[in-house]
C-alpha cells in the first residue's frame, strides 16, 4: 500500500515538475517539441485551445484504445498521470510568470524541466499517455521499434509547427528541446555516471582477486574465456568501484599484473552490497 502511495507521489511531482516547463518556458514561447503537448500548444496559439483540455481530448481515445489494445497493464498511473496534468497545465497557467522570451533559454530549461517531470514520472512506473502510448499502439499493427516511431511522431508535430507558425525558427528550438528532454530522461531513468565498471583479463585470476577484496574491500566476479589470437584459456574479472577508487584500483591492478588487460566502463546504477539497494514502488 505505502508502495502504491509513493509511486502516485512520484507520478505526481514528475507532473509537476512537468507542468513548469510547459507553462513558464515551451508555451508562451510557442515551442511545440513533439507529443501531444506540441498539438496542444499549436492549437492553443491557433484557436485559443486551453493546453490541459486539448491534451486531455486527445490523450483520453488513446489510452481508452490503448487499454483495448495493449490490455489494463496500460495502467491506472497511466490515467492518473494523464489527467493530473491536463488539470495542473490549466489551472497553474494564470498564475506563471514567462521569465524569458529568449528562444533559446526557453528551449534549454523548458526541455530540462520536461525531461525531469517525465523521467520521474516513468521511474515511477507511470506515463502521461501522448506519443509514448500512441508508439506502443502503432508497434502493435506494424511491428516497428517504439524508439523510432516516437521519433517520427515527434518530427511530424515539429514539422506541423512550422507549418502552423509560419516559421522556420521555431521548429529548430524545438528539436534542441526534444534532444535535452531525451537526454534528461535518459538521466534520471538510469542516474548519473557515479561507478565505474573494471573488465580484467588476467593469467592470476585469483591473486588478483585476493588483492582487489584486500586492498579494496571490492569484490570480483570471474568467468572463463577463450583468447581467440592465442587460443589460450583465461579468466575474466568483473570489478565495481566508486568513482572516487579508479586511480588506485587501477595501480593493484598493475602491481598485482602488470600484463593485466583492463576495460573500463560507466555505470549508471549499481544496485547490491556496498552500493544502493533496491526500491520496489
Amino acid at each position: 500500500m505505502l508502495r502504491a502511495i509513493s509511486g502516485y507521489i512520484g507520478v505526481l511531482t514528475g507532473v509537476i515538475i512537468l507542468t513548469l516547463g510547459l507553462n513558464l518556458f515551451l508555451v508562451p514561447n510557442k515551442i511545440a517539441s513533439g507529443g501531444v503537448s506540441g498539438i496542444a500548444i499549436i492549437l492553443h496559439h491557433l484557436v485559443k485551445a486551453p493546453v490541459g483540455v486539448a491534451m486531455l481530448a486527445m490523450n483520453l481515445p488513446l489510452f481508452i484504445f490503448g487499454v483495448i489494445r495493449l490490455g489494463r497493464h496500460t495502467g491506472y498511473r497511466t490515467l492518473f498521470g494523464t489527467v493530473a496534468l491536463a488539470v495542473l497545465v490549466d489551472a497553474s497557467a494564470p498564475f506563471l510568470p514567462v521569465p524569458t522570451e529568449n528562444l533559446l533559454l526557453a528551449s534549454i530549461y523548458g526541455g530540462l524541466l520536461v525531461g525531469l517531470g517525465i523521467g520521474l514520472v516513468f521511474r515511477n512506473k507511470g506515463t502521461t499517455g501522448g506519443t509514448d502510448l500512441a508508439a506502443a499502439i502503432l508497434r502493435s499493427y506494424t511491428g516497428r521499434n517504439i524508439g523510432q516511431l516516437v521519433f517520427m511522431l515527434d518530427a511530424l508535430v515539429v514539422l506541423s509547427a512550422g507549418l502552423a507558425f509560419r516559421s522556420w525558427e521555431l521548429p529548430l528550438y524545438a528539436l534542441i528541446t526534444l534532444f535535452i528532454v531525451a537526454r534528461v530522461i535518459d538521466l534520471v531513468q538510469e542516474g548519473f555516471s557515479y561507478a565505474k565498471a573494471f573488465i580484467i583479463i588476467t593469467n592470476q585470476p585469483q591473486a588478483m582477486a585476493d588483492t582487489i577484496l584486500k586492498e579494496m574491500g571490492r569484490g570480483a566476479t570471474a568467468w572463463p574465456a577463450r583468447g581467440m589470437f592465442m587460443g589460450s584459456n583465461r579468466q575474466v574479472l568483473l570489478s565495481v568501484v566508486h568513482r572516487s577508487e579508479v586511480s588506485k584500483f587501477k595501480e593493484i591492478v598493475h602491481r598485482a599484473d602488470h600484463r593485466a588487460f583492463m576495460i573500463l566502463a560507466d555505470v549508471h546504477e549499481v544496485i547490491g552490497e556496498g552500493f544502493s539497494k533496491m526500491t520496489v514502488k
